[in-house]
């Protein structure tokens, strides 16, 4: 959407650089006073010049980081869930072919490599523990 000069804000012009402040403010970029300054400043103006002067200091917004996905588990998380897939498939498969040779089922030992590391990975997930959301680092 352009933003052109002289022509009065509309509410969802506001909504919109009020969404772009809240990213930049969880982006570190601002913190929460300079916030709720911007914030009231977006709903005071009645101008479109007046709008982009709020967001001129900060950078525009990739397309990619304004349509992140809205995943509750970080990257890290999920390639470590990956990861642990990835083992316990292994550890199965040579569980399995070790069966085979013997021509009996064997000791099911891979559930100590399946068992803890997913135990770990699913509390972690369910409590949100070291997922970003309880600390913040401070800008």
């Amino acid at each position: 959407m352009e933003i052109s000069t002289g022509t009065r804000a509309s509410d969802a012009e506001r909504d919109r650089i009020v969404r772009d402040l809240s990213r930049h403010m969880e982006d570190g970029r601002i913190d929460l006073a300079e916030y709720d300054q911007r914030v009231a400043q977006v709903y005071q103006t009645a101008t479109r010049e007046e709008l982009t002067a709020v967001l001129a200091d900060l950078p525009a917004l990739s397309s990619a980081s304004t349509m992140k996905s809205r995943s509750r588990f970080p990257i890290w998380q999920r390639i470590e869930a990956s990861a642990w897939l990835a083992v316990g498939l292994l550890v199965l498969v040579i569980w399995a072919a070790i069966s085979l040779s013997v021509g009996a089922f064997t000791y099911f030992w891979p559930i100590w490599v399946i068992g803890p590391w997913g135990a770990v990975l699913a509390v972690r997930a369910a409590t949100g523990i070291e997922a970003g959301h309880r600390h913040r680092r401070k800008a």
